[in-house]
């Protein structure tokens, strides 16, 4: 019997990479659900996955929550500039209880990347390589669901702001690469590196024809500098530094930093990624 754990189980990607096991074959009984609050997690121990406790910042947590698990799903943390330290706590408990295989949520291109999420990323894999734990490194793009909560704005004006110039998006929702995750958890081997990103590869424009085509109603995208863009975030309430990674991010899209002719997120799973329109469409009315 293999035990398989993920972590951030009560999260979008984790949630949905558990699912994911489950619907690859996996026995519930043998997935532990590694979470902060119990309570969120109703659902995981209804479906019969063990749910553990285990916080990212509290390694006694995590030596208990990973004890007697054989591949692990790391979800890389969600608090910016706090990730490194959390990602190091599981990582060292990991190792202290023996865990043989880890595989890393990482984003595309770490290595190369010109964005400023890449940083946690890139030091986080060479931790891993630092360690001699055998590990998988899953990269992924970008989620189509990082446009759902602009988009109703986008169509009450008519205009998707950003500053991505014309660069291109090999986007997928989140789904496919939980699924992605699972079947690399299940039948990948350490040492493994993939690249994920989605089958469609469009610009901000074509992000914006595809908003007016769920909503029915027109959309066109404006470039602006990173700054403008920024300024734009902030205006409409979004905290300093999430304005300032979503600007950068948009910036690094233009360079070419979420794009990737890679077809592992297909390979893996065995058919193409979900389209914009359908994640979209499913995300409910585009309308504020």
């Amino acid at each position: 019997m293999t035990t398989y754990a993920v972590t951030g189980a009560t999260g979008g990607l984790g949630g949905a990479a558990v699912d994911a096991l489950i619907a690859r074959g996996v026995d519930a009984a043998d997935i532990v659900a590694i979470v902060r609050d119990r309570g969120r997690a109703e659902r995981l121990a209804a479906a019969g996955v063990e749910v553990r406790i285990g916080d990212y910042n509290d390694s006694s947590s995590l030596d208990s929550a990973l004890a007697g698990v054989d591949r692990l799903l790391l979800v890389s943390g969600n608090e910016l500039g706090s990730r490194l330290t959390q990602h190091t706590n599981v990582i060292a408990a990991a190792t202290r209880v023996g865990v043989p295989l880890i595989a890393y949520t990482s984003i595309l291109k770490a290595d190369t990347s010109v964005l400023s999420l890449a940083g946690e990323h890139l030091a986080t894999e060479r931790l891993l390589a630092e360690t001699g734990v055998d590990h998988i490194l899953l990269r992924n793009g970008w989620y189509w669901e990082n446009y759902v909560p602009s988009a109703p704005a986008a169509v009450a004006s008519g205009v998707l702001y950003g500053s991505s110039a014309d660069g291109l998006v090999a986007g997928a929702a989140r789904a496919d690469y939980a699924d992605a995750a699972a079947v690399a958890l299940i039948d990948g081997t350490g040492g493994t590196i993939y690249e994920l990103g989605g089958s469609e590869h469009l610009s901000s424009s074509d992000i914006a024809a595809a908003i007016a085509d769920v909503a029915g109603k027109p959309v066109r995208y404006q470039d602006l500098s990173e700054a403008d863009y920024a300024s734009a975030l902030r205006s409409a309430g979004l905290p300093e530094p999430v304005a300032a990674m979503l600007a950068d991010s948009d910036a690094g899209i233009a360079q070419g930093a979420l794009n990737t002719d890679s077809t592992s997120l297909a390979d893996l799973r065995g058919r193409p990624s979900t389209p914009l329109t359908t994640v979209l469409a499913e995300s409910g009315p585009l309308t504020e």
